[in-house]
């Protein structure tokens, strides 16, 4: 495959057409930012003298976030509680120009907030705040209510599925919009975790990370050699009848498994060198560049190749940030001149 930066303006310029419907968990994360110059006397703790609080869209919305930054239109859907959380989250997601018209509020749950401290401008700590319980019958049911009407009224080019395993995504929830995205021909993107890893059944692409890969499969170890992942995608390839399945695989890059005119392709492609700050948030980043990437019908290297230099990108920034476009563009042309793609 050659890459070559006219093509690498056409897949970025194809963006700012695209319309995705996000589906997950959406999560406040709340950050306290100091200063860390001494140990506690009280326990062998640093102490972290706070010089900034601050509150930013995370989870699914985090996603959200991330599609609008890269030029494409995001549309929200997720449970989230009736409480002072949601309303500061509502609150963000409208100031950042993402639309709230698909998120619904219990009484029943809160709002999912994540508390990072960091000291230094490294995390020292996380404290969450959750329910987990899957969604109550009536909640489920406005759920698939506010789907159905967005499937059918917008023009939507992809779907992302964005499970944290707090419970609003379930097995019956993605029989659901799988059923009705394969009756509309609309790709679907998948960033599992356990709970419901082989519930994603019908679907386009699934990216789950190397410890979620073996915890899914259940498998004893899975070291990050490309035979191993090969073996390892093609079995959940078959359990889901799923056409890609992507690894993000931490300092070891990324690997891709994929179909292609009755074919099975792989490959494991290196990670860039970086100056890595945090990895939060790496892989909403990268399930929002590769659904972004199946929506403009791109190949799956293409796919593959954008998705490792966005999730490389972000861990240089502390805490949880959508990829910068520009920033994302310039690398890719960067690598793509020093490394011949």
């Amino acid at each position: 495959m050659t890459l070559t930066p006219e093509r690498l303006k056409q897949i970025f310029k194809g963006f700012n057409t695209k319309k995705v419907l996000i589906i997950g968990d959406v999560m406040l994360d709340a950050y306290i930012w100091g200063k860390v110059e001494r140990i506690s006397p009280e326990a062998p703790v640093p102490v972290v003298t706070v010089e900034k609080r601050e509150e930013r869209l995370g989870g699914a919305a985090n996603v959200g976030m991330n599609i609008r930054s890269l030029g494409a239109t995001p549309v929200m859907c997720s449970v989230i509680g009736a409480d002072t959380k949601g309303e500061t989250l509502r609150a963000l997601m409208l100031n950042s120009g993402l639309d709230d018209a698909g998120i619904i509020e219990s009484p029943h749950r809160i709002t999912t907030t994540k508390f990072r401290i960091l000291g230094n401008n490294t995390q020292m700590l996380r404290v969450d705040e959750e329910n987990s319980q899957p969604l109550e019958e009536a909640e489920f049911r406005q759920l698939c209510s506010h789907i159905d009407k967005i499937l059918k009224s917008e023009d939507i080019h992809v779907i992302i599925f964005q499970d944290y395993d707090k419970g609003v995504i379930t097995s019956e929830l993605i029989d659901f919009v799988t059923g009705m995205a394969n009756e509309m021909d609309i790709p679907v993107a998948v960033d599992p975790k356990k709970r419901n890893f082989l519930a994603f059944r019908n679907t386009t692409l699934v990216k789950p990370n190397l410890l979620e890969m073996k915890e899914g499969l259940d498998l004893a170890d899975l070291p990050s050699g490309k035979e191993n992942l090969i073996k390892a995608a093609q079995q959940l390839s078959e359990k889901l009848d799923a056409t890609m399945i992507l690894n993000t695989l931490s300092e070891n890059g990324i690997f891709i498994f994929w179909k292609e005119n009755n074919e099975t392709k792989a490959e494991l492609l290196p990670a860039h060198r970086r100056n890595i700050a945090d990895v939060s948030g790496a892989g909403d980043t990268v399930i929002s560049v590769a659904s972004l990437c199946l929506a403009s019908k791109s190949g799956a290297l293409e796919l593959a190749l954008l998705s490792n230099i966005a999730g490389g990108l972000v861990c240089e920034e502390a805490g949880v940030i959508p990829v910068n476009k520009e920033k994302f563009m310039a690398e890719a042309i960067r690598i793509l001149n020093t490394e011949k793609l």
